[in-house]
């Protein structure tokens, strides 16, 4: 795949579908906005409804289209019904309307003769919902599944030559930031294409919304779930996995009336500029920089996130060390 090329995902939500778990966090139906189960017959009518509106916005030669499965335990569901999914998918797939299917599922779902079928359909990437890997962890959040099983479905699905994308989530009973960097770490080491990064919100509708309501379960602020994350978000680039979510999307169901902890809007901003702020901050402490002007050569995409969200990052050495950063553009990031 091109990386010129402008990913749009035709998403296809199952709720629940195949899930034998009720997680302490989940409520498919609020976290996808889905109330109505998708069958496999109306998979079709919703892929041609937004193949017709990526097609009036773009060239179909500028864009990668994924079919995606979402919102459930997609290789859970019956085996039959899991082959009429993609039985229409790869319909669009051999005839060159899409370019790649995707889903997400549990580790403990994974197996040789559902991969063998999944692969024969042409199923591109396969999203394994981690959370956590330790299992005191996992036990507690009502997963089902242990970090084994993590590992073994990984190699798997890379025994197949299909993508393998992991999600990981923090603050969930019983995690703390050292476990939740130490997941990052593990995670990192079996090499997922992708990643996805959650801080754990409390929902009504959910075993955490009663543990919260009762004083057993305390959720992250922003502040804390942002400083973790920009300490995870090195791992995954140093280990050269796309990050491609950081934070639930905002929705009718998420957001700051509908949830508790660390919902920010901006979420992923916020944490790109807690990285960058962090290598600023070294450079200012190695270099005893105070009172002064500090020019920041870098390409302009890396302004926003050097300059942090609402200018905080600009605030934030000003009124520690009384110094003024001013941006300039350059391919390489350095410092004058």
């Amino acid at each position: 795949m091109s990386h010129k090329k402008k990913i749009y995902r035709i998403p296809i939500f199952v709720p629940h579908k195949g899930c034998p778990h009720d997680c302490v966090f989940c409520n498919q139906k609020k976290i996808t906005g889905h109330t109505e189960e998708c069958s496999p017959q109306s998979v079709s009518k919703i892929a041609d409804e937004y193949l017709e509106s990526i097609l009036e916005n773009c060239n179909r030669e500028d864009a990668y289209i994924e079919i995606a499965y979402f919102g459930g335990s997609f290789t859970g569901i019956e085996f039959e019904i899991q082959k009429q999914y993609m039985q229409v998918a790869n319909e669009y797939l051999t005839s060159g309307k899409i370019d790649g299917i995707r889903c997400s599922t549990r580790p403990d779902y994974i197996n040789d003769h559902i991969l063998c079928m999944l692969k024969g359909y042409g199923m591109s990437v396969i999203e394994l919902g981690v959370q956590s890997a330790d299992d005191n962890v996992l036990k507690k959040s009502n997963r089902g599944h242990t970090f084994d099983d993590v590992v073994n479905a990984s190699k798997l699905i890379k025994k197949y030559g299909i993508s393998l994308g992991l999600q990981m989530m923090t603050g969930l009973p019983g995690d703390t930031p050292e476990i939740s960097v130490e997941t990052a770490k593990k995670i990192a080491s079996l090499n997922p294409d992708c990643v996805r990064i959650y801080p754990t919100l409390v929902m009504e509708g959910t075993m955490l919304y009663n543990m919260y309501k009762s004083g057993i379960y305390k959720p992250q602020s922003v502040e804390q779930a942002a400083e973790l994350v920009s300490q995870i978000i090195p791992i995954f680039e140093n280990a050269g996995s796309e990050i491609i979510r950081i934070g639930l999307q905002t929705t009718d169901n998420v957001n700051e009336k509908t949830v508790v902890g660390p919902y920010h809007p901006a979420f992923a901003e916020l944490c790109y500029g807690r990285v960058e702020r962090s290598k600023i901050e070294k450079y200012i402490t190695d270099n005893n920089i105070k009172n002064t002007k500090l020019k920041i050569r870098a390409p302009k995409h890396m302004f926003s996130k050097i300059v942090g969200h609402k200018k905080e990052n600009v605030l934030y050495f000003m009124n520690k060390y009384n110094v003024d950063i001013t941006l300039g553009e350059d391919e390489e990031k350095m410092y004058d």
